[in-house]
């Protein structure tokens, strides 16, 4: 299936655009801050929370920078207009980090405060292993600067992450877990599908002692069951959007609070092909799920 998956990689390229499109629709809002409204609505009304992120990433200008900033304020006003259940996710890569620290730092501080202006919170995704240390250094200094309205991501690949989540404690995080999607050389992350697990599970166990919530975000059975010894008040699970949607309306039922990650954006394509190539498992997924609704269980359309 390894060999499937790369040849998949190599070809997407090649994929026009509307075939990308079609596979990318169920796992991104749409190119518009309504899109993103109207899924998030949709969402809050079948008992579900909602993080919104403006895609974006890798900019190679300031205005892109501050574009993608001003964004995020649109999206801001259109919560509290519409009344809707959802915080924000931002990539500092997005934001500006490989332009300079600080032109990224102040771009996420002007988000940041903005949110705290309206009551909301504000979500540092955490991207490859080039921007880690950086982006913990601005979430403590954030943190140091009174904003309490801020958290972050931590992903349980890293050989890293328990130590960061030992150096961490004093601020009392607010963190979202995650596997890690990005593949890493193996010096630095793990890179087995069970040590991974394992990891994870380690990192769960720290988070229950030092973090003051944890977003499990993950779609696999054994970690959800291993995240609920968690202090039902002080977790929360987060998905996809499009991702194993009956195992979402699943963890509703039985009363757990449920966030869904809705991106949206004109750069939804640069992220589809992006995400697919980062993990080549990932693409094969994808091909075998678009596959199945394409042509059904039974091999016809």
């Amino acid at each position: 299936m390894a060999l499937l998956d790369r040849a998949i990689v190599r070809l997407l390229p090649t994929v026009p655009r509307p075939v990308v499109r079609r596979v990318a629709s169920r796992y991104i809002a749409g190119e518009r801050l309504e899109d993103a409204v109207d899924t998030v609505r949709r969402l809050n009304g079948a008992g579900k929370v909602a993080t919104i992120d403006v895609l974006g990433e890798e900019v190679t200008s300031a205005d892109e920078a501050r574009a993608i900033t001003r964004a995020y304020i649109d999206v801001f006003r259109a919560i509290e207009e519409h009344g809707l259940d959802s915080n924000v996710s931002v990539k500092p890569t997005g934001l500006g980090l490989k332009l300079g620290y600080d032109v990224c730092r102040a771009n996420l501080e002007t988000v940041v405060r903005h949110a705290a202006s309206q009551g909301s919170f504000v979500r540092i995704d955490m991207e490859d292993s080039s921007t880690t240390s950086d982006t913990l250094r601005m979430y403590r200094e954030l943190r140091e600067a009174g904003l309490d309205n801020v958290g972050v991501v931590l992903q349980a690949r890293l050989r890293r992450t328990e130590r960061d989540i030992r150096a961490l404690a004093d601020l009392r995080p607010s963190v979202r877990i995650c596997k890690g999607i990005y593949l890493e050389r193996e010096l630095i992350a793990y890179t087995g599908f069970d040590e991974i697990r394992a990891a994870y599970v380690r990192c769960l166990e720290l988070l229950a002692k030092h973090a003051s919530h944890v977003g499990v975000a993950t779609h696999d059975d054994y970690l959800i069951t291993a995240a609920k010894c968690l202090p039902p008040e002080r977790f929360e699970f987060q998905m996809l959007l499009g991702v194993r949607p009956e195992l979402g309306n699943r963890l509703v039922r039985d009363g757990h609070r449920l966030r869904i990650y809705v991106p949206f954006g004109r750069d939804w394509y640069a992220y589809s092909v992006r995400r697919l190539q980062e993990n080549p498992r990932i693409a094969g997924y994808v091909a075998s799920d678009a596959l199945g609704r394409m042509f059904g269980a039974n091999g016809r359309p």
